[in-house]
Parts: C-alpha cells; structure tokens; sequence
C-alpha cells in the first residue's frame, strides 16, 4: 500500500449506534470507511470494484452468521485483512473466528487506541489483494527484487521479507499476513522441519494456549496457493512434529 494512498476499510456492522461514532473515529485517522449492515451487502461490497484493504467483520449480523461471511470471503479468494469484532469472547469463538480465516480477533467492549493499534498492525502486514493491480516499478519503494539476489528463474520461488512478497517465475502470490508468516519462517529453514510450538510462538503467540487448528488451516491455504501457482516447492506435514518446506523434485 503506498504510503500516499489512504487505506480503504470496510465495517461490517448492524448496529447504527457502534458503526456511527466508529467510522467518524476512523475517518479522522486518514481511513476511508465504508459500511455494510449485513452478510449480503458486506460480501458484495468486499468482492466488488472498490478496493478494499481491511474488513472489520462484527458476528451479529441479521441475515447470517459473521462466521460465514469470514469464511465465504476466504474460500472465494479475498485476500485482504479481517478483523473480527464481536461480543463473543470466550475462547472456542475465538479459534474458530482464527479457523475460517480471521487474521485477529477484539472482544467487545474494546477500546478505540487498541482497535486502531489492531487495525494499522494488519494494514502494515497484509499483502496487497489480488484485485488492486500495481505497475512493480511503481509499488516497491526498494528494489529488492534486483539487487542482492540473481534473477528469478523459472518456476523459482522467491520470498522477499522486508516488502512481505512472494514470486513464482515473476507472479505475484498475494497472501494474507498469516500466510505470509508461517511461509516466511518454513522458507528460512527450507529442507528442514519446523514445529508446530515454534510456529505458533513466532506467528502467533508465545501465549498461545487455545486449538492449534488455526495453523492446519492457514498451513492448508499455503499449500493450496503454492500448487495453483505452481511453486517448485513441497509443503509437507511431518506428523506430531510439524511442517517442512523443501524443494520439489526435478523432473523433466
């Protein structure tokens, strides 16, 4: 996201008298808002021409589950940040909001210091969505890309860690942050294994006392990306230990 360029929030809530003060509030933070009061209008408006680069996705809505919302957004390709916020706070909420593909999760009350500190945390991480197109001279403020490093072959996969971008054979592999994440720390120790406590310590939380489910899924995501975008790599599950990514074999 150029630092120019304000960054596009959609706020998914039914209730007028949160969404109201809410979008003033992150208005006067530089954002753009735009509001949708049930599961319908969010995923059409998600999914439309209009950029958008966070969604803050409430549970409770009239017409369906935010759960579900969550879910039909990942499994139709979104790739931009969300932010769950709901009155739900008890712990299965949580890991399953993480589950269907929520990249945080604020229990209601909450205060508006730490839904921006939340907010600016997955804007800086969350890669670029697949539908806002970027000439690449003109998005990456450092060439990266050409200096340090040889040219990409074909079929290589390249992950750059300070632009938090990924490369097969010159495309673009948008992820989401957690995504990006976990293939970031498995590319870093590629051909050896990674357990499963050191990934959830490092991409999630040292703290992290709740289901490991989270990193199965977002490790299933991975792994689906990669073999769509052909990647010369396997993401393999070593059981009751944790994951290895490592080169494919070189068949002619």
């Amino acid at each position: 996201m150029l630092d120019d360029v304000p960054a596009h929030i959609l706020m998914v809530e039914d209730d007028d008298a949160i969404a109201a003060p809410l979008a003033r509030a992150l208005g006067r933070e530089g954002y753009e808002v735009a509001r949708a009061a049930n599961g319908a209008e969010a995923l059409a408006m998600a999914t439309g021409p209009g950029p958008v680069d966070l969604v803050l996705l409430d549970l409770g809505l009239p017409d369906m589950d935010g759960l579900d919302v969550c879910r039909h957004l990942r499994a139709g390709g979104f790739e931009a940040g969300i932010l769950i916020l709901t009155a739900r706070g008890g712990e299965l909420d949580r890991v399953v909001g993480l589950d269907v593909g929520a990249d945080d999760y604020l229990s209601k009350p909450f205060s508006l210091s730490e839904l921006l500190a939340r907010s600016r945390a997955l804007l800086r991480r969350a890669s670029r969505p697949l539908g806002d197109p970027v000439e690449p001279a003109a998005q990456a403020p450092t060439p990266a890309p050409e200096v340090g490093a040889p040219p990409a072959s074909r079929g290589d996969l390249r992950v750059e860690a300070d632009a938090r971008r990924v490369w097969v054979a010159g495309t673009e592999i948008a992820l989401t942050a957690k995504e990006f994440d976990v293939l970031l720390r498995l590319d870093a120790h590629r051909g050896a294994v990674v357990t499963r406590e050191v990934l959830m310590a490092e991409v999630w939380d040292e703290n992290w006392f709740g289901s490991t489910k989270t990193l199965d899924t977002t490790v299933g995501r991975l792994r689906q990306k990669l073999h769509d975008a052909d990647a010369p790599v396997v993401l393999s599950t070593v059981r009751g230990v944790g994951f290895r990514l490592e080169d494919a074999a070189a068949d002619a």
